[in-house]
């Protein structure tokens, strides 16, 4: 008996939320546009669903995507839902039963650059928040010499350079792992890595060229699943839990919610409450909208109309009397 069958009906696993932050310029929206387009590539129909402020990548996708390093057979976690933090103000007030909302976090450094002022603000605010992170040690493929293969995983492409491109890629990535230990966190190559809980995991890859983005797929699917399966257990029939991302103005709709939803459902109709400047809001859902599957949401204008949406998943919520919500408030 699997322990799919053996749960309660309402209860599900939802899908990790995975938050991706770094300096300005090392690569966040380069490495999402990428797994976003090899997703897109793939070809396979609904491969990836466009959420407000988030993108949702099944499993088999990310199996298609991470090749033999993802066996859809070893996993029950639904896949890995993305969410875009525009800037780490945002995201230090994104909060979610009092941790960070998400679950796991890439921080992405420039391999030439190493670390620059954001990234330190970036690993304060999760050591903060308390939340798990890997490090994505990105831009390997401008190493000089450097010969490309694309969407391979990092060892297979780490053995096809010159002893000369690994040597300077080896030196840049002893570096950031120096970096980390100034920063109080004892780190390694993810592979060398034995016990996830006490080290922090590098993946070197390149966002351009997709080397070592099997890898990256592998281990937060890998570390979701070992790690905080337990966490993932919601009540799907329960009520809907978020976090607002933002607020925005949307024409026919006035002031509407960027949401990421965490647990249980929310329904067209339903009565909602969220945190205001003053006083909380109490509202009625008047729609919910999703845009166009695969659409970058920050440049989509079109939406599709659905009756209710089950966490994980963002959302935006079109009710009366949002002008006063706020960002990084709960909505119930």
């Amino acid at each position: 008996m699997s322990d799919t069958d053996t749960r309660d009906s309402g209860e599900s696993l939802r899908t990790p939320i995975v938050a991706v932050l770094g300096h300005v310029d090392h690569g966040k929206t380069t490495l999402l546009d990428k797994i976003r387009g090899s997703a897109v590539s793939e070809g396979e129909a609904g491969a990836i669903t466009q959420h407000i402020g988030a993108t949702a990548v099944p499993l088999e996708t990310v199996s298609n995507m991470a090749g033999s390093l993802v066996d859809p057979d070893d996993f029950d976690l639904p896949g890995l839902l993305f969410i875009d933090t525009p800037g780490h103000h945002s995201f230090s007030t994104l909060r979610a039963r009092g941790g960070a909302l998400a679950d796991i976090a890439v921080l992405v450094v420039d391999v030439n650059d190493g670390f620059q002022p954001q990234t330190v603000e970036a690993i304060d605010i999760l050591r903060r928040t308390g939340t798990p992170f890997i490090v994505a040690a990105n831009k390997i493929d401008t190493t000089p010499g450097w010969n490309a293969q694309d969407g391979s995983p990092i060892q297979g492409t780490y053995d096809a350079q010159s002893d000369r491109a690994r040597s300077m890629l080896d030196e840049n990535l002893y570096e950031l792992i120096g970096n980390l230990s100034d920063e109080g966190f004892s780190a390694d190559l993810y592979w060398r890595v034995q016990n996830f809980q006490k080290n922090v995991g590098v993946v070197p890859l390149s966002a351009i060229t997709g080397e070592g983005i099997p890898d990256l797929l592998a281990v937060l699917m890998g570390l979701s699943q070992r790690y905080m399966k337990e966490e993932m257990e919601i009540d799907v029939d329960g009520p809907g839990k978020g976090t607002v991302l933002e607020v925005k103005e949307e024409k026919g709709f006035g002031a509407t919610l960027d949401v990421v939803l965490y647990d249980g459902t929310v329904r067209e109709g339903d009565t909602v409450v969220v945190g205001g400047t003053n006083d909380p809001i109490v509202t009625e859902v008047r729609a919910l909208l999703q845009p166009r599957p695969n659409a970058e949401i920050r440049t989509e204008k079109r939406f599709d109309k659905v009756d209710s949406v089950g966490a994980a998943a963002g959302v935006k919520i079109a009710a009366p009397d949002l002008d006063e919500a706020m960002a990084g408030a709960p909505v119930r």
